[in-house]
């Protein structure tokens, strides 16, 4: 067997090397050039009640610890949140954060020197009350983008009741278009007694959270009628029900995880059977249901649960 060498071939293959080696270095300095791109950071969204030393703790810790972590609190969801909201600040300063309550109209909401304090902040917390009143007065302005910068660029967005509510996408006003349905109660008191289409009023909310509608309080008032009823009749099909003193932690990679002491419930009915849009009862089959105390997780992704 004879092996012959082509003269021309070693000197092309070694251009050819260096041609590589020198299209590796170029792209090694471009990155080295670029910024990283941050990862987002985390929401920390609370169902309302008292909530436990160790979840405040835990907020002040993800915002950056004692010495770091630098704060903003909006109480404009309830009529006495400028207080309210002060009340909790001071509880952040107590545990080392850099803590300011800022109590803004909705003119106010998009004036530059506003927009501005939340420059540099890891932290922002919405108070509890009316969801309503708190997306009247930043839903669509400088500042609502302002925080969405913050959250992008790696801040914790945190809030309780109303607060929580107001971050999905589909936001739950509380109220309801049909009192009962067919079968309107004596007592005009009671509120979704029944699971129907059509009949929870929702609105739009900050839509930090875009793949699931967000309930609170919610084993503690029962409003498991109301979430079924936004789950089977529209997507995103999944909802989160978190209980008073609980937090759904949402870190930035999109795993959910369970804090505080009850449950967050979650009911998927993405792969569900639904009764057509026409029907008169809405009904399902195939629904997945998950009660998850502190320390389960949750992948909405593949659908992984983890219990502790």
């Amino acid at each position: 067997m004879v092996f012959s060498v082509r003269p021309s071939a070693a000197p092309t293959r070694t251009r050819g090397l260096r041609a590589c080696a020198l299209l590796v270095l170029m792209l090694a300095s471009i990155a080295a050039l670029t910024p990283a791109r941050a990862q987002r950071g985390p929401l920390y969204i609370v169902g309302g009640g008292p909530q436990t030393p160790a979840m405040v703790e835990e907020f002040v810790a993800l915002a950056g610890g004692a010495g770091k972590a630098r704060i903003v609190v909006m109480a404009m969801a309830s009529a006495g949140g400028e207080r309210s909201g002060e009340a909790k600040a001071n509880d952040l300063r107590k545990l080392g954060a850099t803590a300011q309550n800022i109590w803004i109209t909705r003119e106010q909401a998009n004036v530059d020197s506003v927009v501005k304090l939340l420059d540099g902040a890891t932290g922002v917390w919405f108070g509890g009350g009316d969801q309503n009143r708190l997306a009247n007065v930043l839903r669509g302005t400088a500042v609502e983008r302002a925080i969405k910068a913050r959250h992008a660029a790696g801040a914790v967005i945190g809030g309780t009741s109303a607060g929580a509510a107001v971050l999905s996408a589909q936001m739950i006003t509380g109220s309801e278009r049909k009192l009962g349905g067919d079968r309107p109660p004596s007592d005009s008191s009671e509120a979704y007694i029944t699971i129907d289409r059509n009949n929870v009023i929702t609105s739009e909310g900050f839509a930090l959270v875009d793949n699931a509608v967000i309930d609170q309080h919610f084993v503690r008032r029962k409003r498991h009628n109301r979430l079924i009823s936004l789950v089977l009749e529209a997507p995103p099909h999944l909802g989160v029900g978190i209980d008073e003193s609980t937090a759904l932690v949402i870190e930035g990679n999109g795993t959910w995880r369970v804090s505080g002491r009850s449950v967050v419930v979650i009911y998927d009915a993405r792969s569900a059977a639904t009764t057509p849009n026409d029907a008169k009862v809405l009904g399902a089959s195939g629904v997945s249901l998950h009660v998850l105390p502190a320390g389960s997780t949750f992948d909405p992704a593949t659908r992984a649960v983890k219990l502790p």
